[in-house]
């Protein structure tokens, strides 16, 4: 059986629903301490309380920015970084200015990425470029932004969007980013299959609110189902 090694710690749970209640933040973050995730990404008004439950654990505390449209000042996304590390978070995801890029304000992207890049150090950063409103050019240029300004990773989508994560964008990121950077693949991914084919594409991480879906169908094929 040709299964991905240690699939678990793949996954970033997430629980970013607008209208998730606080039980539900709750059982999320003892999901993912359950299925030794990678991390458990939480609305920020409960980043203190999801910090709580996961000490300890190995789980990392994920923290999104100007989620999920992106358009607010720099220095919003800047202090929205600095209050989530102070809170616990552990990993940022920031979601880019889609309209500067569409408007080729490409310094303006630059300097909104890097300076989110910046405030959190020594704490990676993953980009979210929300890949279903670009055409292939401006894959290809935000993809060499996310480079110069030092992000850890490139991730698809917000999950917010009109459409999540596609496979030849997965493909297109290895390719020219090379190792550059990682590559997080997100937005629609609910089945294993799915992830997997995601994963063997170049994806480094898996963003998805079914977890717990997804794990469970894994621990089915290797015959450790709990």
């Amino acid at each position: 059986m040709n299964e991905i090694k240690d699939f678990n710690r793949y996954i970033d749970h997430t629980i970013l629903r607008p209208e998730a209640t606080k039980k539900e933040v709750i059982a999320a973050c003892e999901e993912a301490i359950k299925y030794n995730f990678a991390t458990c990404f939480v609305l920020p008004c409960y980043l203190p309380l999801a910090k709580s439950i996961l000490k300890g654990s190995g789980v990392k505390l994920g923290a999104p920015i100007s989620f999920p449209f992106g358009y607010q000042d720099t220095e919003i996304k800047v202090w929205e970084t600095k209050k989530a590390i102070e809170a616990g978070a552990e990993e940022i995801d920031m979601v880019i200015n889609i309209s500067y890029l569409k408007s080729q304000e490409y310094e303006l992207v630059l300097e909104d990425i890097s300076k989110v890049v910046s405030t959190a150090k020594p704490l990676g950063v993953k980009v979210i470029v929300e890949t279903c409103y670009l055409t292939k050019e401006e894959k290809i240029k935000i993809l060499d932004i996310a480079i110069k300004a030092g992000a850890e990773y490139i991730k698809t989508s917000t999950g917010f969007g009109p459409k999540g994560a596609e496979l030849a964008d997965v493909k297109l990121f290895k390719e020219l980013g090379k190792d550059k950077i990682k590559i997080k693949a997100s937005g629609g991914i609910r089945s294993y299959q799915q992830a997997k084919s995601f994963i063997l594409a170049g994806a480094a991480r898996i963003g998805t609110s079914a977890g717990v879906k997804i794990i469970k169908e894994y621990l089915e094929l290797i015959g450790r189902e709990k």
